[in-house]
């Protein structure tokens, strides 16, 4: 199992949120890995001077690509979900069953994972 996180647990952890801490802790007690799309990094990262902690978390992330392929496979489970968020996608899309994601959008990770017949395990944060 990996721990994923979208960009609402990146903006969450760079605000000191505590349950994102905790599970990034947990993670690294039990050797799962933390994973993100850099679909996802490229909507919260805006200026490195100002964004130290969150360059320190990405140094311990594994950063999925958002190939060519993973692009279309986002793409589709879009138009299968009738949806139009494309980190969203392609944050389910690089997930695998069983993975949990950090969300502050869980409903519509929820919904892209059910039209990519994904078990997932979307975890909401505040």
């Amino acid at each position: 199992m990996s721990l994923i996180l979208d960009a609402g647990a990146f903006i969450a952890y760079e605000r000191g949120n505590r349950v994102v801490r905790a599970f990034l802790m947990a993670a690294a007690d039990s050797g799962d890995a933390v994973k993100t799309s850099t679909a996802v990094v490229a909507q919260v990262w805006r200026q490195s001077s100002r964004q130290v902690a969150l360059g320190r978390l990405l140094r311990g992330v594994e950063e999925v690509p958002l190939t060519p392929e993973r692009a279309r496979a986002a793409g589709t489970l879009l138009a299968r979900a009738r949806s139009v968020d494309v980190v969203d996608a392609a944050v389910v899309e690089m997930s695998q069953n069983g993975d949990e994601i950090l969300t502050s959008d869980p409903e519509d990770l929820l919904r892209l994972a059910n039209h990519g017949g994904k078990t997932l395990i979307i975890t909401p944060i505040g």
